[in-house]
């Protein structure tokens, strides 16, 4: 008997790539990780440049490969979701790649979401109208970049892209698919409605196959950048929400994911694609028997970042803990100051993007441990309505497992707890995508017998049980973190429609990370 067969997976995220080597046995064997900027050259504009998250790619991928010196059985992918960005005929792009962060599109996707249809799209795509999705970035395109949507002759995200590059292959996998508004996600096809919408053909979008779909091998240009062989072979992966709650174990129906990282979401597994009948979640695949049902969150650790640059910028660039420290100080409920964290809008669950972010209840007695105490508990309030919202979509939650950055804080992972009501189990040492991304790869090439198998693979290193205390402050505080959102919608469209003769928002001290 040989060493088990090793796959890497590779994971292209919103700040950096990572690539991690996984044998058979779940064990991590390497990894290395090379970040990127995020652009934002107007307000509301989240865009990267392709070109250096393909460099990052091949980087992270040539680093394992020489890291680990033994023969890779596959490559299998994981994508960050909603990224958009338009290619000539020979594949060279004409845009940056748009983040699923970036809300240049809010006027259309309002305009699409209050629409008779709206809901209908929402349900048959699985995509919430909302301005993180490449549909509203396309009707966008159409309206204010005539002339360049007309030059686009292949509309695809990054992951694409990446692909085209290193295997010559133009083809979406159909998870990524399911996160465009683009894709009739009960016959797996693209929506005709959706296409007349967005103004663009079926020829104009990438190929559709599943997320095991195996390319047989690399160009020589790319086998040479990356040390691997010709034949290597690559699957195309999915979503990088799919594949957390792969790479966490949370595989069986009533497991739910949570991962907070920049950004944040919850999603649980169910056996057949779905929306609630109100839209309050999105439905995206895994694989053929395998989708999510969740929402995902704009503001995470972004919102941890700001609060160090805005409330304590003598602390430095790297001054987490010291902010932590200060949160920890201040009492369960902040003081009774309530944070909506909504610093980059907000998506789940009420897929907006009007809102912006508010203190209410300051008083004389708050400083700064309570303003950034409250923040942290805005965040975790915000993932405690997403979970309410998959409930009522009809689903049970048995169990609850989270992963993220957000996870070496013990202060907030019983925050997380606490607000949610429910113990949090925290798996040891995986990036859930990149782990998910390489069981898929596994599965797709015939290593493992089924990606139910990371049920058992994933070990629990940490559970975290809700202080009764806290959880009935919490309790008790989400109707009212829940009503100040309808409260202030009136406000929030009010200063958008006199933005344009306010002098300019300042742009963020530094991009999200």
């Amino acid at each position: 008997m040989g060493d088990p067969a090793v796959v890497l997976g590779v994971d292209i995220g919103t700040t950096s790539s990572k690539a991690v080597a996984f044998d058979t046995t779940g064990r991590q064997l390497a990894g290395h990780s090379i970040g990127y900027p995020l652009e934002e050259p107007h307000p509301g504009w989240a865009e990267q440049d392709p070109d250096v998250i393909y460099q990052a790619v091949v980087g992270v991928i040539r680093a394992v490969v020489d890291e680990l010196g033994r023969p890779i059985a596959g490559l299998s992918f994981s994508t960050a979701m909603h990224s958009l960005l338009g290619l000539d005929a020979d594949g060279t792009p004409l845009t940056p790649s748009i983040t699923w962060a970036d809300s240049r599109a809010s006027a259309q996707a309002e305009r699409l979401r209050a629409a008779p249809s709206g809901l209908a799209l929402h349900r048959r795509t699985g995509t919430p109208v909302h301005p993180m999705a490449p549909l509203p970035k396309l009707v966008w395109f159409a309206e204010q970049e005539p002339k360049l949507h007309e030059r686009v002759a292949h509309w695809v995200g990054i992951k694409d892209l990446v692909l085209r590059r290193l295997a010559d292959a133009l083809v979406t996998d159909h998870s990524v698919a399911s996160a465009t508004g683009l894709m009739d996600i009960h016959r797996l096809a693209w929506d005709t409605e959706a296409l007349r919408v967005a103004g663009i053909t079926e020829e104009q979008l990438p190929q559709l196959v599943p997320t095991t779909h195996v390319l047989p091998g690399l160009t020589a240009e790319a086998a040479r950048a990356t040390g691997l062989p010709a034949d290597t072979p690559l699957v195309v992966g999915a979503g990088d929400g799919p594949l957390a709650n792969l790479g966490l174990g949370a595989v069986r129906p009533g497991v739910v994911a949570c991962s907070i990282g920049t950004s944040g979401a919850m999603r649980v597994m169910v056996e057949r694609p779905g929306v609630d009948p109100l839209g309050g979640v999105f439905c995206y695949a895994l694989t053929e028997d395998r989708w999510v049902v969740g929402g995902a969150i704009n503001n995470g650790g972004i919102v941890l970042q700001w609060a160090g640059d805005a409330l304590a910028p003598e602390l430095g660039e790297h001054a987490e803990e010291e902010l932590l420290d200060l949160a920890a100080t201040a009492p369960v409920g902040s003081g009774g100051l309530i944070m909506l964290p909504y610093l980059l809008s907000e998506r789940a669950p009420h897929w907006s993007a009007l809102p912006r972010g508010a203190y209410v209840g300051l008083t004389h007695g708050h400083g700064r441990p309570h303003l950034v105490r409250a923040a942290l508990e805005g965040v975790c309030q915000q993932l405690a309505l997403v979970l309410a919202s998959v409930r009522a979509a009809g689903n049970e939650v048995r169990e609850i497992r989270a992963s993220g950055g957000f996870a070496r804080s013990a202060l907030w992972r019983q925050i997380l707890a606490d607000a949610l009501g429910m113990p949090v189990r925290f798996p040891a040492g995986h990036e859930g995508s990149g782990f998910g991304a390489a069981l898929l790869g596994m599965q797709a090439l015939g290593l493992i017998s089924s990606i139910e198998v990371a049920a058992d693979l994933v070990r629990i290193e940490e559970t975290v049980r809700p202080d009764p205390a806290s959880a009935a402050t919490y309790a008790a505080l989400l109707p009212l973190f829940s009503e100040l959102y309808d409260a202030l919608v009136p406000t929030f469209a009010s200063l958008r429609r006199m933005a344009p003769s306010l002098p300019p928002e300042p742009p963020p001290t530094a991009p999200p990370r």
